[in-house]
């Protein structure tokens, strides 16, 4: 699943071309912060605690699988 698809499981597909335009992919998603999403156009508190809180939960899953494929969970 690449962002865009991400983005619009959420039902936030038009931020796509802004995620696109500042490179934004998986390696930095969890690393965003309210003013990254300010800064690139999400003007909506709303969909910027949607965004945060959705890849936080990924970053979870993907460390999750990590540890069990490392035998340590």
């Amino acid at each position: 699943m690449d962002i865009a698809e991400w983005l619009r499981g959420l039902g936030l597909e038009k931020y796509a071309p802004a995620f696109d335009e500042n490179a934004i992919n998986w390696d930095v998603l969890s690393e965003l912060t309210t003013d990254d999403l300010k800064e690139i156009g999400v003007a909506a508190v709303g969909d910027r605690r949607r965004l945060l809180a959705a890849a936080l939960a990924r970053g979870r899953e993907g460390a999750q699988l990590r540890d069990h494929h490392d035998g340590t969970e």
